[in-house]
């Protein structure tokens, strides 16, 4: 759970927590994430997905990022103007 996504997925993909988990088992893409409005509903969210088992975690990922992409790939990148064209 981090207030600042951007930042912690920073860290972790440039080894700022040495022994960590996702140092120990070289984990760099963020496929699952979820926003609350309010620290109490992230925590207690975060202790609900922490009791799952493994195969219900892989369920939630897949149902909602199937090809498991890194959803942080495009952060910091520049964007393309806005060409007027809705796709």
């Amino acid at each position: 759970m981090t207030s600042e996504l951007e930042e912690r997925i920073l860290q972790h993909k440039n080894g700022a927590f040495p022994g960590s988990f996702t140092d120990r088992y070289n984990i760099m893409d963020l496929v699952y994430f979820e926003k609350f409005g309010d620290m109490p509903s992230a925590i207690a969210r975060e202790k609900q997905l922490k009791r799952w088992s493994r195969i219900k975690k892989i369920r939630l990922i897949v149902a909602s990022n199937p090809d498991w992409r890194d959803l942080s790939d495009d952060w910091g990148k520049p964007t393309k103007p806005f060409d007027g064209k809705l796709r």
